[in-house]
């Protein structure tokens, strides 16, 4: 199903009492004589990333349907708090079912929240979200999987409303992407608000599978996704999404860890703004290919939550 303006602005509605609009902010170091960059803050959201958005909007429709007692999540982390998150202000239960060895901040995040969390054998989602998935069978659970639920995109859409109310003469929005539902969101979003406007995926070189399966027009999951992006490491895409984003964007990109590594490392020392591989990956398409990109440029930087090790590895000490 199509996403409206009008989901997008009852999920402005519902989220306003709990989430801020985050900053649009001017890029000096990535601004250029050809273009000016702005950086959209989501990693400023509750949680340390933009996920709360689809997560608080998702679980309170759903709560608007039915009963609900707990609500369950597979991820790598940051949908995971987001989830925890949702569940402690609407009062349930949530259990997040995580891969093994996940990134230890994330973890701890989910953990403050109150949330039950589950490690699952896999090295990948796969694992987790087939115990998800067998647990969510009992009644009175919700298993809100942001790669296939029908409401959440509704929530990354509102990130496109306040890019617009924020700076009217957006041409290009840069958008990282995982499970897709961010750029779905704001894509669609966006393309209704400015029909024009250019929207550019990126995902880690090491974890390829919506670049690859936009490029050959079906889903073609990869066998592993071995990045430091642990929120862009997905390897089944989704057949129904791969039909959307060859819909609604424009171009895509790949980078590598080094240079994910590299904008976490531009960000924080030229723009004082702190970023994950993941939310520094648009960034990275940004630096990697200057003369790629012109006009009024918005890069998304979608969350905050770095490990000690990896932002080590990008300062260089």
């Amino acid at each position: 199903m199509a996403l409206t303006l009008d989901q997008v602005q009852r999920a402005r509605e519902i989220l306003r009492p709990h989430l801020p609009v985050t900053r649009l902010v001017v890029a000096e170091s990535l601004t250029n004589g050809n273009r000016h960059v702005f950086l959209k803050l989501e990693n400023e959201m509750p949680t340390g990333s933009f996920k709360p958005r689809g997560a608080l909007y998702a679980l309170t429709t759903e709560l608007g349907r039915r009963p609900v007692r707990e609500v369950t999540a597979c991820s790598t982390g940051n949908h995971g708090a987001a989830v925890a998150f949702a569940a402690k202000k609407s009062g349930i239960e949530a259990r997040i079912f995580l891969p093994k060895n996940p990134n230890p901040v994330k973890r701890a995040r989910i953990a403050a929240l109150g949330a039950q969390i589950v490690e699952a054998g896999g090295e990948d989602l796969a694992d987790a979200f087939a115990e998800a998935d067998a647990y969510s069978q009992r009644d009175g659970v919700y298993f809100l999987n942001d790669a296939t639920d029908p409401d959440l995109t509704a929530g990354p859409g509102t990130i496109a409303a306040e890019i617009f109310e924020q700076h009217s003469a957006t041409e290009v929005i840069v958008v990282p992407m995982g499970d897709t539902a961010l750029i779905r969101g704001v894509a669609a979003a966006a393309k209704t608000l400015s029909p024009g406007v250019k929207i550019v995926g990126v995902q880690a070189e090491r974890a390829p599978s919506y670049v690859l399966s936009w490029r050959e027009g079906h889903a073609m999951p990869t066998e592993t996704c071995d990045t430091i992006a642990d929120g862009l490491a997905t390897r089944t895409p989704q057949e129904e999404n791969v039909q959307t984003i060859r819909a609604l964007v424009d171009e895509v990109r790949l980078i590598s860890d080094e240079q994910m590594l590299a904008a976490i490392r531009h960000l924080l020392l030229e723009e004082h703004v702190l970023a994950e591989p993941a939310g520094a990956a648009a960034t990275a398409a940004i630096l990697r290919e200057s003369a790629g990109f012109s006009g009024e440029v918005v890069v998304l930087v979608t969350g905050a939550n770095i490990t000690p090790e990896i932002l080590r590895r990008a300062v260089g000490t």
